[in-house]
């Protein structure tokens, strides 16, 4: 399931449709033929030609435009056949069917063949097995060559278009499934660019607001820092690249947001991705850490593989429930602790995107990530001058407000963040909604707003 897609384009649809239907062909006739090669006598099998995959270069599907343009010059035919081995088992699994053949003397499927059987799937799950075997028999030379595929430096990994999913412990690395990425499968098919839905696969939920970036209310040196970010959004990486600094400097940026709850953290993430026009992702720690033995790593690693390469910005908050200090002690516990969070750090160090960590204390976080960090920017409560404008954006709308209602004295009188301010205002205009008689406009009073400032400061442990 996916959100946040686009309408399905009916055009792009039907241009993906036409063209695997041409590649489905030429892949079956090449399937075909190294069976028949594999099975024949070997005076039968020399001499034969390949088949020729079809020419994609006027075709103007998004599946012919991808082949195109990875790739130095475009995909090989040998790079199109496993792209159309992972994508087959959804799009056209009888395509396989073939490669279920049994060995009658062992009676079971050809090894050689690779493959897998899913719990559900009836049909034939391709391995790298099966991509060495249809594209080189047993030419042990021309398999070497083609292992080059699965290596984490190809565009296949690179991009995240063709995922190689590990063996279990101590089966041979040809064993490793080959699965076509989600976005990739979407885009090759409806078009659309789906969005990871959230769930245990994917503990992260996708930030977005209706407000826009005049909208966020801080202190001038903290938006001077949010522009630094918005800067290198806009090209820091292609500057690093101008000036030669890219080879000693880590891909990325790495920030740290810190201050008291309600002071803009949150939105100052969302604002920076939206005015980017990239999409931001809040880690759900609570599904992130685990109490067994390396699951933590591996859910980590499953946010990071996905996100590789999305140009998405990462933000965990409350960062020190996962980013926190490590201890001295020498208890196991201690030190699979500080395994999980030099873990961590390796992986925030490596990824290409931007990673935002959120505190309400800094002094809670490692020491070791706050040096790897390009930014460290101290979001304080708002001043004077600044509540009174988050009044004021508030309530934009005058007329809701009873005459009594003096905004500036208000912000002068009660230090709040802004997002006390949010809650101030939606108790105020229950209480005002409450007590509006049927057909009467609501009218916010003073009074309304100095109680729902006493149940925030309530909450908040102060008195007025």
């Amino acid at each position: 399931m996916s959100t946040g897609a686009n309408p399905i384009d009916a055009a792009a649809m039907q241009a993906n449709a036409l063209s695997l239907e041409r590649e489905i062909a030429w892949f079956t006739r090449l399937l075909n033929q190294r069976i028949e090669t594999y099975f024949a006598h070997e005076d039968t099998a020399m001499g034969q030609t390949a088949p020729t995959p079809p020419d994609v270069s006027d075709d103007p599907s998004l599946y012919a435009q991808t082949v195109r343009e990875s790739g130095a010059g475009g995909m090989s035919p040998d790079e199109r056949v496993v792209l159309l081995l992972a994508l087959l088992p959804s799009l056209r699994p009888q395509t396989l069917d073939l490669l279920l053949t049994r060995n009658k003397l062992i009676d079971s499927i050809f090894t050689e063949f690779g493959g897998l059987r899913g719990q559900t799937h009836n049909g034939f799950l391709p391995t790298c097995e099966t991509a060495l075997f249809i594209l080189a028999g047993d030419d042990q030379l021309r398999r070497f060559e083609l292992m080059r595929m699965f290596e984490p430096d190809h565009f296949f990994a690179q991009k995240n278009m063709v995922c190689m999913l590990p063996p279990e412990h101590g089966e041979p690395m040809p064993r490793a499934a080959i699965v076509a990425e989600p976005t990739y499968l979407q885009r090759f098919t409806t078009g659309q660019q789906q969005k990871p839905d959230f769930g245990a696969g994917f503990p992260a939920k996708r930030m977005v607001t209706a407000m826009e970036w005049d909208d966020l209310v801080v202190a001038h040196e903290v938006k001077d820092e949010l522009d630094q970010i918005r800067s290198w959004m806009r090209g820091g990486a292609g500057l690093l690249h101008r000036l030669g600094l890219d080879r000693m400097v880590k891909p990325g940026y790495r920030t740290l947001f810190y201050g008291p709850p309600g002071t803009g953290k949150t939105l100052a993430a969302t604002l920076l991705g939206k005015d980017a026009g990239v999409d931001v992702y809040r880690i759900d720690l609570s599904m992130l850490v685990s109490k067994y033995i390396g699951e933590t790593e591996k859910n980590l690693a499953n946010v990071f593989d996905q996100a590789q390469n999305k140009n998405w910005i990462l933000f965990f908050d409350e960062a020190d429930a996962l980013f926190g200090k490590r201890t001295e002690g020498s208890s196991s516990n201690d030190r699979h602790a500080n395994q999980e969070i030099a873990y961590l750090l390796q992986r925030v160090e490596d990824f290409p995107g931007v990673v935002i960590l959120a505190t309400n204390l800094r002094s809670n976080m490692d020491e070791a990530f706050a040096r790897r960090f390009q930014s460290a920017i101290h979001f304080p409560l708002p001043d004077g001058p600044q509540r009174a404008l988050l009044w004021q954006k508030l309530f934009t709308d005058r007329t809701i407000l009873a005459p009594d209602v003096r905004l500036e004295a208000l912000a002068d009188a009660h230090v709040l963040a802004g997002g006390a301010l949010l809650n101030v205002a939606v108790s105020a205009a229950i209480r005002a909604e409450r007590r509006a008689k049927p057909g009467q406009s609501i009218r916010i009073t003073n009074d309304d707003l100095l109680r729902a400032i006493k149940k925030e400061f309530i909450k908040e442990g102060r008195t007025l």
